[in-house]
């Protein structure tokens, strides 16, 4: 899956600004919101990081932690940008939209946030 992937360019991201951040002047109130729950609160860029949303390494998120089944060991960080068309999500698109994936997201990490910052992350 890696080698296929280093095969696709990333898609365009005309709201983003050469560094991989939002450009104010394209983007709405709650995109901003978002955007600062990213790179915050929520914690998303410590492996996610701007420009492409990767850091091409392996992370074990012990998701087994929530559910009875094997270990899964660790995974690549997948590149975010272009999410929003490339459902389903997680490694073996266990997680049908980006709501469900912010969710799981929020339990492995133990971020607490509120629905409206949730919903915030995918606008």
């Amino acid at each position: 899956m890696a080698q296929f992937q280093k095969l696709l360019d990333f898609p365009p991201a005309p709201k983003l600004d050469v560094f991989g951040r939002l450009d104010r002047k394209k983007t709405s109130e709650q995109e901003l919101r978002g955007e600062a729950l990213f790179f915050g609160k929520a914690r998303c860029a410590e492996c996610h990081q701007a420009p492409f949303y990767t850091d091409n390494s392996m992370h074990d998120l012990r998701v087994e932690r929530f559910y009875k089944r094997r270990a899964e060991g660790a995974t690549k960080t997948f590149p975010l940008r272009g999410i929003k068309d490339s459902p389903p999500y997680l490694h073996d698109g266990r997680l049908l939209t980006l709501e469900d994936t912010v969710e799981l997201f929020s339990l492995v990490t133990g971020v607490q946030m509120t629905e409206g910052e949730k919903h915030d992350l995918v606008v």
